[in-house]
């Protein structure tokens, strides 16, 4: 298949699909997170974060935006992960400049990355494809295990840190985590490759495709690329007229 018909038939199902928008909307990872200011933007761009999570001048890393990813390689690797399932092309921006790494960033600093609401004790055993979420690590910890373990494979294969391989790369190395041919390096109740590519591909596609009050979905324009309204107060204007009407997507902060 070639590259072309590849990037077609990805974004086309993704542009077709009901659950990019409206089953997004009141997702899992919506109802976690920890609050957002309505008049609150998320940067278009982020400062160079020093190793431990402080700016680079020495400042606090608050200032950065980020409550989680405050280790500036982890925040790149989950971004160029996170473009690789959704990239740019053609017909819009890709997961990186919608700003899905900064919505999952707040995600996992709320209830969704430790789990609050959900039952973390014992005893542990491998779950059925049905069954869902069934490790004993929260989120948080899937998530840092999961960038782990991304850039441990990625220096064995390509002898570099997952963020610096080329697309292609990247390609290779998540279609090994998609396909179970990555050991996580703890028991298969613990965590496995394929649950990690699983929480990741849902995270990026939630992040382009929520409501921009949780920090991704950077100027609506996931919601362009499908023509999705957002939340409009009413359509009484437009319902009866017989007209096809155009409208520009709203956000719930914009809507009230």
């Amino acid at each position: 298949m070639s590259k072309d018909e590849k990037r077609f038939s990805r974004r086309d199902f993704l542009k077709t699909t009901g659950v990019a928008t409206g089953g997004i909307l009141g997702g899992s990872l919506l109802g976690g997170f920890i609050g957002y200011n309505f008049d609150q933007s998320p940067p278009a761009t982020e400062p160079e974060t020093a190793e431990h999570g402080e700016e680079a001048s020495g400042g606090d890393n608050h200032h950065t935006g980020y409550l989680f990813f405050t280790k500036h390689s982890d925040r790149e690797t989950i971004e160029a992960a996170m473009e690789r399932i959704f990239p740019e092309d053609d017909l819009g921006p890709g997961a990186a400049a919608l700003g899905a790494a900064y919505f999952l960033d707040g995600q996992l600093a709320g209830d969704y990355g430790s789990n609050t609401k959900e039952y973390m004790q014992g005893p542990f055993y491998e779950g059925s494809a049905t069954q869902g979420y069934q490790s004993r690590l929260n989120r948080r910890e899937y998530f840092t295990l999961g960038i782990l373990k991304l850039n441990e494979v990625a220096n064995e294969e390509h002898d570099a840190d997952f963020r610096a391989l080329e697309p292609e790369q990247m390609d290779e190395i998540l279609t090994l985590f998609q396909e179970g041919e990555v050991d996580m390096g703890v028991p298969a109740h613990t965590a496995t490759a394929p649950e990690f590519f699983g929480l990741l591909r849902t995270a990026t596609l939630e992040g382009v495709y929520s409501d921009p009050i949780y920090r991704g979905n950077r100027g609506m324009e996931g919601w362009k690329m499908k023509n999705f309204p957002g939340h409009q107060m009413a359509y009484i204007e437009q319902i009866d007229d017989g007209e096809f009407h155009e409208i520009d997507p709203q956000s719930v902060a914009e809507g009230h």
